[in-house]
């Protein structure tokens, strides 16, 4: 008896679609709505998933699954286990973060190329001493189709956390300190269950908040943030499609 076997595994039940290879997991019900507008076909709601939804249709010819929204590493990972086991293979985030560097700002774009875990999901899922990372060839898709797009786009490590009111200024002290460009909720868990299940996975972050100075100064009415929102909704849908 294999005493590291999962008693539960996620699978494909009775009735229940089979997905596209392609999908975009959306944190926020706004940027949800944002995406839903970009889809050529009428959106079809399959079903719930875990307190998010899940949408298919097909961007410029290309069939895509949605789901949202999202909050947190354990939301996140029982989403992106179910589209798995519905058949994605390709999967794009889609979200936002606080930013830790003062050239770091509200309305500008964060490209993830490590996430480092302080969450509780990601250690239930071995794979080995590396750390997780994006897939690069969706990592890729992004910057090409981000470039000369008017964005201010930054490429880092952004830190995971599950506890968004206890980021400690020792904390956001250490991390600015090792060069990590901002704060989410979900990414380590994300690129660590792609990593044990073998499917692609990249994201993509609009900065909504600053953190950098010590003090917590959001951005959520911005204008410029609203702008990078929109365009993001479509440039994540494009980037996904084009690999």
């Amino acid at each position: 008896m294999d005493l590291d076997a999962a008693i539960i595994e996620p699978r494909k039940g009775r009735g229940e679609p089979d997905l596209p290879p392609s999908a975009l997991l959306v944190f926020s019900p706004e940027d949800l709505d944002l995406c839903l507008q970009h889809l050529d076909q009428s959106q079809k709601h399959s079903k719930h998933l875990y307190l998010s939804a899940l949408y298919c249709g097909a961007f410029r010819g290309v069939r895509v699954a949605l789901s949202g929204p999202l909050l947190g590493a354990p939301q996140a990972v029982l989403v992106l286990e179910k589209l798995i086991a519905l058949g994605a293979r390709n999967v794009m985030a889609l979200g936002w973060c606080g930013s830790l560097q003062s050239h770091v700002t509200i309305g500008d774009v964060v490209l993830p190329t490590a996430a480092t875990s302080d969450e509780g999901t990601s250690k239930h899922y071995p794979t080995g001493p590396e750390q997780p990372e994006p897939a690069p060839g969706l990592i890729q898709a992004l910057r090409e189709t981000l470039r000369d797009r008017h964005l201010a786009v930054h490429q880092g490590t952004v830190w995971t956390t599950d506890a968004p009111y206890r980021e400690t200024v020792r904390q956001v002290l250490a991390f600015q300190k090792q060069g990590v460009l901002a704060v989410e909720m979900e990414l380590s868990a994300l690129f660590t269950v792609a990593c044990f299940r073998g499917i692609h996975l990249a994201a993509v972050l609009a900065v909504s908040d600053e953190l950098h100075d010590l003090k917590w100064r959001h951005g959520f009415t911005h204008e410029r943030f609203r702008q990078t929102r929109k365009k993001l909704a479509e440039l994540s849908l494009q980037a996904l499609c084009s690999v």
